[in-house]
């Protein structure tokens, strides 16, 4: 069978037409549950507020071998920039083009089907095998994974291994495997001033002013220097406002936003204290608010990282890097269990872009890899 009419391609072309805009699933985990159930898998729908969530277990015993991922994607954003249809799976040459076709549809249907053609090789495998899919990923991320998760602490089940599907790859599918992820801090900024004429500043006090210093200050401080797994932690600014809009007005307050992602070597704690000495030492009227949305994460080598990294050799003839860079993903969720977690998917160039597509062998060759990597850990070996 040609790549273009394969399972794995005839499948995410299914995901991709269902407009599953965060939290939406619209029709996904239906499309993936009737496929795991004729596979014998045991399904539990796991609805909570507006987010759909399935866990579908395959096997009784451990070692618990999971498939994670998400059926929901971004906005497309001005449809008229779009060659094509955002949900309307195009195949135009070597690639199909769709939302979600990299992130992370593609890597959902090459889950499926490599399950599919392992049981037909191995219905007696051993272990469990299981999937976790959400479609609360790309938004708040508070009724999806997490609520799966405790679900399963309830239930004590317990994962061993995890691959999550986040396109993970650079150049080449397979090339680069997420064996953790920083964490990520997101803080909110008010400096309090008065407002008053531009004419009259001493009447006033300008918080875009005072702002100034600290923001360089925190712009430009080395919070550390990272470690073997972990680049250095960095700040950036992501939005300023100020203002009335009008020329002639000395604004009262100044908002601003900016989010670190963090390293190993410290922690939220340690972080908001440094930020609280910073905007002190400046003598500013401020307030912080900050949201911890994920800590950082490492997974080892182990039997998990081992198996993918030979799955990629055998199938790719390349070894791969592991690496910890990227945004966060459902993964800070699952590791804190104790599961070795891994990320590999396809390539990343055009995730969240207008006219994202995936290259249509790469997410056949991820199929393989991943059959690989099931039969590396739930197969006995001879």
């Amino acid at each position: 069978m040609d790549d273009l009419n394969s399972p794995t391609i005839t499948l995410a072309q299914q995901l991709i037409a269902c407009e599953s805009i965060t939290p939406a699933d619209k029709g996904c985990q239906l499309i993936i549950s009737e496929r795991l159930q004729k596979l014998g898998f045991s399904l539990h729908p796991l609805p909570f507020e507006d987010v759909q969530n399935l866990w579908a277990i395959h096997g009784h015993q451990a070692p618990l071998f999971v498939f994670a991922g998400h059926t929901d994607v971004v906005p497309p954003g001005n449809l008229q920039d779009w060659d094509s249809p955002p949900f309307t799976p195009t195949l135009k040459g070597k690639y199909l083009y769709g939302r979600g076709a990299a992130d992370m549809k593609g890597s959902l249907a090459a889950m499926i089907t490599a399950t599919e053609r392992f049981l037909q090789r191995y219905p007696h495998h051993a272990g469990s095998l299981a999937f976790l899919i959400t479609s609360d990923e790309e938004g708040a991320a508070d009724h999806g994974t997490q609520h799966v998760i405790k679900y399963l602490n309830n239930q004590k089940i317990q994962i061993d291994y995890c691959v999550v599907g986040e396109p993970s790859s650079h150049h080449i599918v397979g090339d680069v495997l997420k064996h953790g992820r920083r964490g990520s801090l997101n803080c909110n900024l008010k400096i309090v001033g008065k407002q008053g004429h531009v004419a009259y500043p001493a009447k006033a006090n300008n918080p875009i002013h005072q702002a100034l210093l600290p923001l360089a200050k925190l712009a430009t401080t080395e919070w550390d220097q990272g470690n073997v797994h972990f680049p250095a932690t960095s700040l950036q600014i992501s939005n300023i406002h100020s203002g009335t809009g009008a020329v002639n007005v000395i604004p009262g307050t100044l908002h601003c936003q900016f989010n670190l992602r963090f390293s190993n070597e410290v922690t939220p704690h340690s972080l908001i204290a440094r930020i609280n000495d910073i905007l002190m030492s400046c003598d500013v009227n401020y307030s912080l608010e900050y949201k911890v949305s994920g800590v950082p994460f490492l997974t080892q080598s182990g039997l998990l990282v081992e198996s993918c990294l030979r799955a990629i050799q055998e199938i790719q003839n390349i070894t791969p890097t592991l690496s910890t860079t990227g945004g966060t993903s459902d993964g800070r969720f699952i590791a804190p269990t104790g599961a070795e977690v891994i990320e590999l998917g396809p390539c990343n160039s055009t995730i969240h872009c207008v006219n994202e597509s995936v290259n249509i062998q790469d997410l056949n060759l991820l199929s393989a890899i991943y059959e690989r990597i099931l039969e590396l850990i739930l197969v006995k070996q001879g």
